[in-house]
């Protein structure tokens, strides 16, 4: 019930505290995976990687191309091995289908108090990447990608102008194209 006050804001000053420090489900089991971690780097990397899982999932398909950039962006980010980034992106695609949006926005707030401007910028950018990996940015991408760049406090005209560059991926935007391709000819 708490839940459902605090999305619909009708909770008090005092629940509001009280839920301040709730950590997600989810982020905490990538972390405990990810043993050769420090326990904050552990729990940064996991949260990232989840919140990767969200965009990946908002169409309510997982790409191999998506999880491949997924994996190759955790790599790379985190210093993790191949073996110990591809079990952290399976961890993470399999929790964000099993608990779904609830702990996706938990997940991502738990982001946001555990990072910096800079690297909340850096995941927000790999949203994009994955998102695209594919080759299109769903509509349901898009959306989730926005909702997420609010959620970890950009503004609305910050994240558009980080769209902006995947244009051509946009499937909005290419779908708007190929009717008035079709209307003109």
């Amino acid at each position: 019930m708490s839940l459902l006050k605090h999305f619909l804001g009708l909770e008090s000053g005092a629940e509001r505290s009280a839920t301040a420090g709730t950590h997600s489900r989810s982020v905490a089991d990538i972390a405990a995976h990810l043993e050769r971690l420090p326990p904050e780097r552990a729990r940064f990397v996991a949260a990232f990687a989840f919140v990767l899982a969200r965009i990946a999932r908002a169409d309510l398909e997982v790409s191999d191309e998506e999880r491949q950039k997924m994996r190759r962006t955790i790599e790379h980010l985190s210093g993790l091995d191949p073996e110990e980034a591809r079990i952290a992106t399976e961890l993470a695609c399999d929790r964000s289908e099993e608990l779904g949006a609830s702990d996706h926005y938990i997940a991502t707030r738990e982001f946001r108090a555990i990072s910096t401007r800079e690297q909340r910028a850096q995941l927000l950018e790999c949203l994009f990447e994955v998102a695209a990996a594919d080759g299109n940015i769903s509509a349901e991408e898009s959306y989730e990608v926005l909702e997420v760049a609010e959620e970890l406090g950009f503004a609305r005209a910050e994240a558009l102008g980080m769209r902006a560059r995947y244009r051509d991926k946009l499937s909005e935007l290419r779908d708007d194209a190929e009717r008035t391709w079709r209307n003109d000819a």
